[in-house]
């Protein structure tokens, strides 16, 4: 009567696995914790004011914060005004990065906020709904002393929603609005070691372009990139997990066709899932540091978003199979009502991606946000993403608790039978639900630190040591859904251990009677484990 490893194996040998399994755990929240920096950096920039009065603007010529050439600069737009420069006339150049440092591949991508320091003047506030139009060109270059390289232009809008918190009198002139900052700009890839930022805001009365937005005394940025030791922690735990995964994968495959009968549904989608989780632990990363790849965000996006669907597919499919109603399963068809909503949700996020970061494979500027339209959509899916994130976790609950009521009403009506051999089935019983709690642990585990690492500092001390916690959480979540795959394969895995050769029925106490009836009840369905089979069985009666 054989069935899966985690009913054949002893408790003591289930219990080292689950020990090792929980070291390699720990180890992968130190090393995020303990040995990674923080996952990001944030770096803040003050625009330089440059004067280009030249005739024809679109001309290409970049105008330097500083260096060995800089642009004749103004201190503000008093002596701009004093000089009768014209609005058009200036432009806000920033370089990033900082004078003598260089950006880097291991940076990964650079997201770039948007921040206006907007003075109250009597004469000029900013009307509702005010639109702020931008024309931005980035450049790029490898050493102090090349051309720059145009890399992308567009002429951006983006609205203005700003506070005053005064009254709005002339005595409070010159105070500044509160303004929300502004998505600017986000590059996938950090091939180049400067960027140069020229942004114009220019003005056309005719046209009602950049006017009624107050007074602009200054451009701030806020470029964002992922730090390089954190980046070097990540794909050297990807390039460990990538084989680990694959090899428990192959052992797995090759057990369930070496059986005589066919594949069922639940082994057919863990094996799925581990195909999507060596999918997404693939280091493709790698080859970013050499190569200007700038779809690495989207294409991690569309990795995520298939293993996370395939997940959700498989707690489903893992409940069904073992809910014991009259339903007939073990096809993919009988579960279209609950796998057909995560598919189309997976195929809606994919297409909102593709909105957003797919156009900005070609206009980096580009953001769904800078219009009401494209706010609300894209607000909408976030708000939808977490009701449905809420309910779908409570309805699993809800299946794993039908699943704990059936087994628990199967296990009390289970053929009279020696102790010995009861024993055996409530240790099965057992375990299954103790996987269950585990999968509902992995769960909640990750939407808790999630939400953690949103409300704390993100980091703690610790006496001497001082513990990343938002890198924790990237690392310890990452490899926890690489050890729940891992260690889903090797417990489901055909056991080629045969339970009623290693123990006979004169050692069980069970006489041949029983056997038989045990048998015939149960072992007639075919099926992964002897839980399953269980199921199965009631199913077909």
């Amino acid at each position: 009567m054989a069935g899966a490893i985690i009913e054949n194996m002893s408790t003591k040998k289930l219990c080292i696995v689950g020990g090792i399994l929980l070291i390699f755990q720990v180890i992968a929240f130190l090393v995020g914790g303990l040995i990674a920096p923080s996952p990001t950096t944030a770096m803040h920039y003050v625009s330089i004011k440059c004067v280009d009065v030249r005739k024809n603007h679109h001309k290409t010529k970049w105008l330097m914060p500083w260096g060995s050439n800089p642009c004749e600069k103004i201190r503000d737009l008093d002596e701009a005004m004093s000089r009768q420069i014209e609005a058009n006339d200036i432009v806000f150049a920033v370089h990033i990065p900082l004078p003598n440092k260089e950006m880097s591949p291991w940076f990964q991508f650079i997201l770039v906020i948007l921040q206006l320091d907007i003075a109250f003047k009597k004469n000029n506030e900013i009307k509702d709904n005010a639109e702020v139009t931008l024309d931005v060109s980035l450049a790029y270059r490898d050493d102090m002393f090349s051309e720059w390289k145009e890399m992308a232009h567009a002429i951006e809008t983006r609205k203005l929603k700003c506070s005053f918190a005064s009254p709005k009198t002339i005595e409070h002139e010159g105070r500044h609005y509160d303004c929300d900052a502004l998505t600017f700009m986000e590059i996938g890839t950090v091939a180049h070691k400067f960027y140069l930022l020229n942004i114009r805001l220019p003005v056309n009365e005719r046209k009602q372009i950049n006017v009624g937005i107050g007074e602009i005394k200054d451009v701030r940025l806020v470029s964002i990139h992922q730090n390089g030791g954190f980046t070097k922690v990540w794909f050297a735990m990807k390039t460990f997990l990538t084989p680990s995964i694959f090899i428990i994968m192959v052992w797995y495959w090759r057990r369930i066709t070496m059986m005589t009968r066919a594949p069922v549904l639940l082994e057919k989608v863990i094996f799925a899932l581990g195909i999507s989780m060596t999918f997404i632990n693939i280091p493709v990363e790698w080859f970013s540091i050499g190569f200007d790849w700038t779809w690495m965000l989207l294409f991690g996006d569309i990795r995520q978003g298939l293993f996370y669907a395939m997940l959700l597919s498989f707690w489903i499919i893992f409940c069904g199979e073992h809910m014991m109603d009259q339903n007939e399963r073990n096809r993919l068809s009988g579960y279209w009502k609950q796998v057909g909503p995560i598919a189309v949700g997976a195929f809606c996020l994919f297409i909102f991606d593709m909105c957003e970061r797919g156009v900005q494979l070609k206009n980096p500027f580009y953001s769904i946000w800078t219009t009401d339209v494209g706010t609300e959509l894209a607000m909408a899916f976030i708000i939808v993403a977490g009701i449905c994130l809420c309910l779908y976790f409570l309805f699993l609950c809800f299946m794993v608790f039908q699943v704990f009521r059936n087994i628990s009403g199967k296990q009390s009506s289970l053929p009279a039978m020696s102790q010995a051999r009861r024993l055996h089935y409530e240790g099965l019983i057992f375990r299954f639900k103790f996987l269950m709690l585990i999968t509902l642990a992995c769960a909640a585990m990750t939407i808790i630190f999630f939400i953690v690492s949103q409300v704390t500092e993100g980091h703690w001390k610790w006496g001497d040591f001082t513990v990343q916690g938002n890198s924790a959480f990237f690392t310890g979540i990452y490899g926890m859904w690489n050890l729940y795959v891992f260690a889903l394969m090797f417990l489901y895995a055909p056991s080629h251990k045969n339970y009623g050769e290693d123990q006979s029925n004169g050692d069980l106490g069970v006489s041949s009677g029983e056997e038989l009836q045990l048998t015939t009840t149960i072992t007639h369905v075919d099926g992964p484990t002897e839980v399953y089979k269980l199921a199965r069985k009631e199913a077909q009666e």
